[in-house]
């Protein structure tokens, strides 16, 4: 019995969920070898917040809308985020400043959710036209989300959470592509509103990257090391600009 279009929608988001488990490699190193790369994975992760915001979500938005307005809900993203981040900090640090967990973490997983629920849009149009083109979109989606996904979970393993804790909320944030996925089959119109998500999502990627991460790797005073770290933000860019060449 063949699938019907929303089976395939839920199922292929829910792969697309599973994606959140590409953290699960730094299971089979050790605690000191982890710590020995966790920084290189944030800056990994920043070079992929940064072309994320930069090469997808902002060019698609301008095509969309205007640069104005795109400009404009780039900047109540940013500020949205900003708040965000200092509720959090009220909430989740001591009086003394000290964090259990940095509130970067956080505000990724949320950015993280965003963008996974814009996905869940994406895959359910794509097989609202066409079962076919729905597996091709599955595809692209979950290589391009792959190493971002390594690199998130750095973030969350450097900002304070064990490797389990990291792999359970990595993966309620990536499962948010499910609710995408049934929404954007139940509403269709909802999806001509999600381009306005995008600068929204755009901003809070670029405050996480410039204002959180590259100040945390700025830190690093090995010179060695630190070039290590730049390189792997000029490797996460890279990554984000060829997917953008090569499947749009």
């Amino acid at each position: 019995m063949p699938l019907t279009t929303l089976q395939w929608i839920i199922l292929m988001t829910s792969l697309n969920g599973l994606v959140a488990f590409a953290g699960v490699l730094t299971f089979f190193l050790s605690k000191k070898n982890i710590h020995k790369i966790l920084l290189f994975l944030v800056a990994f992760a920043t070079g992929t917040l940064l072309g994320g915001a930069l090469f997808h979500f902002l060019p698609e938005a301008i095509e969309e809308l205007n640069l104005t307005l795109t400009i404009i809900l780039t900047l109540i993203g940013i500020l949205i985020f900003y708040i965000l981040e200092k509720i959090l900090h009220w909430h989740h640090c001591h009086k003394d400043g000290t964090c259990d967990r940095h509130p970067f973490t956080y505000l990724t997983l949320y950015g993280d959710g965003i963008h996974n629920f814009l996905d869940g849009l994406i895959i359910a149009g794509a097989f609202l036209l066409s079962t076919n083109l729905g597996l091709v979109t599955t595809l692209l989606i979950i290589l391009h989300e792959f190493p971002q996904e390594i690199g998130d979970f750095g973030i969350l393993i450097y900002g304070g959470f064990s490797k389990q804790r990291a792999l359970f909320y990595n993966f309620l944030s990536q499962i948010t592509s499910i609710i995408g996925g049934i929404v954007g089959f139940y509403f269709l119109s909802v999806m001509d509103y999600a381009i306005y998500i995008l600068p929204l999502a755009a901003g809070g990627f670029l405050y996480i990257a410039i204002m959180d991460l590259i100040p945390e790797i700025a830190k690093e005073k090995n010179p060695a090391k630190l070039i290590a770290n730049i390189i792997a933000i000029v490797l996460g860019l890279l990554i984000l600009i060829t997917a953008k060449l090569f499947v749009g």
